[in-house]
């Protein structure tokens, strides 16, 4: 149905807005699913999720994985987190674009000042917060929205340090407005994004065709490095990797370098097949019937 994408300086209030929202959309219907993802749904630790860029960057993968499974048209996902670098936004709002929901950013736009001093209230009270350095150095690299940018629109701008956060706020009404209302060929303030042949592709591809055939294509070449290394060396012209599926018939020895670059090869003239036609097969005797008929071709070529 939809996806929010909360952004905001460390300490800035976006926890405290997501729950707001996610309390109005509630109010609003009762038959709204609404769900927040944040790291600490996920347990992981504010201060060992942004100690460094390796870890911080798997931090977004996780999160970001997160969303690719729960995006759906039935619910709202709300992800609160830092959201600060404007190309992991744009990662989102694909996300959101290959699901067919709708897409807006809520931004906590709280000066730094502010987002430091509440940092520092909440350490006194034993409350998880930032360590200094990591505060500063996240307050550094911020990248603030710009509605005049596709992922960064619709934004619904809060100021918590100038008029605090609550569930009645106008900014919180019209973003549960901006979510919730029903679209017909009439409307034309709620704008849903819809998915591309590219886009739809690649979810099915990742989700399940490619895993598979991944898999599959693994599986037949360890078959033959062990039906070869078995020959001491000299071509085996008939090798099973399972059965009702075709033999393979080798005219020569094959090594593994020319195994791997064949395999790379055919997986991705597979996924180029599928941006035009069907997506590959999700089943692993399939996915190993088409690479054994083209490792027949390309070896006896």
């Amino acid at each position: 149905m939809a996806l929010v994408v909360m952004c905001g300086q460390p300490c800035s209030g976006k926890s405290t807005a997501a729950a707001c929202l996610a309390a109005a959309l509630r109010s609003s219907s009762t038959d709204l699913t609404v769900r927040i993802i944040d790291e600490s749904s996920l347990h992981l630790g504010r201060n060992d999720s942004y100690k460094d860029m390796v870890v911080e960057k798997n931090l977004r993968g996780v999160l970001r994985s997160e969303v690719d499974r729960s995006v759906s048209r039935d619910s709202i996902i709300i992800v609160d987190s830092l959201n600060n670098i404007k190309g992991y936004r744009y990662e989102l709002w694909c996300l959101a674009r290959a699901s067919g929901v709708r897409y807006c950013v809520l931004f906590c736009d709280t000066e730094v000042e502010h987002c430091r001093e509440w940092n520092s209230n909440r350490q006194e009270k034993g409350e998880p917060t930032y360590d200094s350095n990591i505060f500063e150095d996240l307050g550094r690299r911020f990248e603030k929205p710009d509605r005049r940018n596709r992922w960064d629109s619709p934004l619904f701008e809060l100021f918590p340090s100038r008029d605090g956060i609550v569930e009645t706020a106008p900014v919180i009404a019209e973003a549960v407005s901006y979510l919730t209302k029903k679209v017909d060929s009439k409307t034309r303030d709620v704008k849903v994004l819809q998915p591309t042949i590219a886009t739809q592709t690649v979810r099915t591809t990742e989700s399940n065709s490619l895993y598979e055939m991944d898999k599959a294509t693994q599986e037949v070449v360890n078959a033959i490095v062990e039906a070869q290394s078995c020959g001491l060396g000299l071509p085996v012209n008939k090798i099973s990797v399972g059965p009702n599926l075709p033999t393979i018939n080798l005219q020569r020895s094959v090594g593994l370098p020319e195994l791997r670059s064949l395999r790379r090869t055919f997986i991705k003239l597979a996924g180029q097949y599928s941006l035009s036609g069907p997506p590959p097969p999700t089943d692993a005797d399939s996915a190993k019937r088409m690479f054994v008929d083209y490792l027949n071709r390309e070896v006896s070529a």
